[in-house]
């Protein structure tokens, strides 16, 4: 019923992108607010299938497989990180509908939803937010990718060993051939990007799939050669008792939930071209809990088979395929991850800020132009620094969550307790003071006041040595934060304003 008055309510302004007609814009539309990449979609055509490859591409990563293994680094038996890794998806899944629901209904995508929020222009401060910290991630999973691309070239041409040795030749930390590797995965992620969104639905639908057909067969070669009755599944040294193992498989769950933080955020990005909401949650339960199973499930047995077939755990993918003494199989399995590594890049972190920086200026950023502006931007941020050690994943992980979680909190109860789901789209495009989502002076500043304090609190968590035991839970700190201030701010407007208009008459 709902969704019958969603599509009842769906805007007259319509965008017909990658069409020879031109997007129907409201007669007072801003060029400051709008260009066709930003106004609600007319073809929305994206089906569940296509949502739940998107998540196989935002899963299966060289990045998702370390981070699922580093969990053992917690201390966590086998079983405990795969119970870990399926109530953090189902939380993720919750979270994700809950974000879907605006973009799909309306077309449009997360730094647009935001001017409902925060106002029209400061609609730009969440995207600015999300749009950085896409850069930092674009430039980690490339490097991550690339570093493949040397094991392949090592693999048959061990002579330039010492090209790839940063100590010898080598360039702001990164060897000659890890340059070469990395500019020319940061090459190819451009081409299939600029080709637009349809291009990149077809690259995902291709890419998951082709991941899991590797990573289920290297799980069985490695099984076959490691013997079933050899592979143990407690590869933790660290000994729980009782119920002291309770509090870190919570922590888990906290991990695993701030990893898909950002690719949470921006959801709307993609929602928007789900063909109906239901498809997009249909696809959401395929791709989050049922194929995190599976993922998770292949994580745990191949990093517990490393120990019997290869003397030591090994959580990188990449780094078992390239122990493989089959030169044919080494080539597959890396390329394979290399595709994957690209699925979740684009997806996560090369689509978002397009759009982000798009909404900064779209009558002179275009989507395309706001994608090559992170592109750029990855690899001044020198990634492979950024990637020197396990800890900077978690730690990383912690201060994603302490900027992104006050902005699903302020989000989501502004769309579902305060607007209750009813959204105003044509007002979303202009700038006339009369604009629903005007405010004052373009930026709704309750918005902004719930969502500073709450970021610096879940920062605080981070950085305070006294409060390291929180940190892990900063995007939960955030998220609760930003949902009780942004609720008691507009709440109190709300009350006051009968007030004074009874007072004024």
């Amino acid at each position: 019923m709902e969704e019958q008055v969603g599509r009842q309510a769906k805007p007259r302004i319509q965008s017909v992108r990658h069409s020879d007609a031109e997007p129907v814009l409201p007669a007072d539309y801003s060029p400051r607010l709008a260009n066709e990449d930003l106004v609600p979609l007319k073809d929305q055509h994206w089906s569940a299938y296509n949502i739940f490859a998107f998540w196989m591409s935002d899963v299966h990563s060289v990045g998702g497989y370390v981070f699922a293994g580093s969990l053992f680094a917690l201390g966590l038996t086998s079983w405990q990180v795969l119970i870990a890794l399926l109530i953090g998806i189902g939380i993720v899944n919750v979270f994700c509908n809950l974000i879907a629901k605006p973009s799909q209904v309306n077309g449009v995508p997360y730094p647009v939803m935001c001017r409902a929020t925060f106002g029209v222009l400061g609609a730009n401060v969440p995207a600015l937010i999300r749009g950085l910290i896409a850069v930092a991630w674009y430039g980690i999973q490339t490097y991550l990718a690339s570093t493949a691309f040397v094991v392949i070239t090592l693999k048959f041409f061990p002579q330039y060993a010492a090209y790839a040795d940063p100590s010898q030749h080598g360039l702001a930390g990164l060897s000659y051939l890890g340059w070469f590797g990395f500019m020319a995965l940061w090459v190819l992620q451009a081409l299939v990007f600029w080709n637009g969104m349809e291009a990149i639905k077809k690259f995902i639908d291709f890419a998951g799939p082709a991941v899991y057909a590797v990573m289920f067969a290297l799980t069985a070669w490695l099984v076959y050669k490691a013997g079933p009755q050899n592979i143990h599944l407690n590869l933790s040294a660290v000994k729980y008792h009782g119920w002291e193992v309770v509090p870190v498989m919570i922590t888990a769950i906290a991990l695993v939930v701030s990893y898909f933080s950002g690719p949470m955020l921006n959801f709307g990005d993609f929602s928007r071209y789900g063909r109906s909401y239901s498809a997009v949650k249909l696809g959401n339960f395929w791709g989050l809990p049922v194929n995190f199973l599976a993922f998770s499930v292949v994580t745990v047995i191949t990093t517990a088979a490393t120990q019997p077939v290869f003397g030591k755990i090994i959580t990188d993918p990449v780094e078992m395929v390239s122990r493989i003494d089959n030169a044919t199989a080494v080539v597959i399995g890396a390329l394979t991850f290399v595709v994957a590594t690209i699925g979740i890049n684009i997806v996560a972190n090369f689509v978002s800020p397009a759009f982000d920086f798009s909404n900064m200026a779209p009558d002179r950023i275009s989507w395309r132009a706001g994608g090559m502006i992170a592109a750029v931007a990855s690899i001044f941020i020198t990634p492979w620094n950024l990637f020197n050690s396990p800890a900077v994943i978690h730690y990383t992980l912690d201060i994603l969550g302490s900027f992104i979680g006050p902005l699903f909190g302020v989000i989501l109860v502004d769309f579902y307790l305060i607007k209750r789901q009813q959204i105003e789209v044509d007002a979303m495009f202009t700038m006339s003071p009369a604009g629903r989502y005007w405010y004052d002076g373009g930026v709704n500043r309750k918005a902004v006041l719930a969502l500073v304090p709450a970021a610096l609190i879940a920062i605080l968590c981070v950085i305070v040595p006294s409060l390291h035991g929180l940190a892990n839970f900063s995007w939960f700190i955030g998220v609760g934060f930003g949902a009780v201030f942004y609720w008691a701010l507009a709440r109190s407007a709300q009350v006051a304003a009968p007030v004074s208009a009874a007072a004024s008459t």
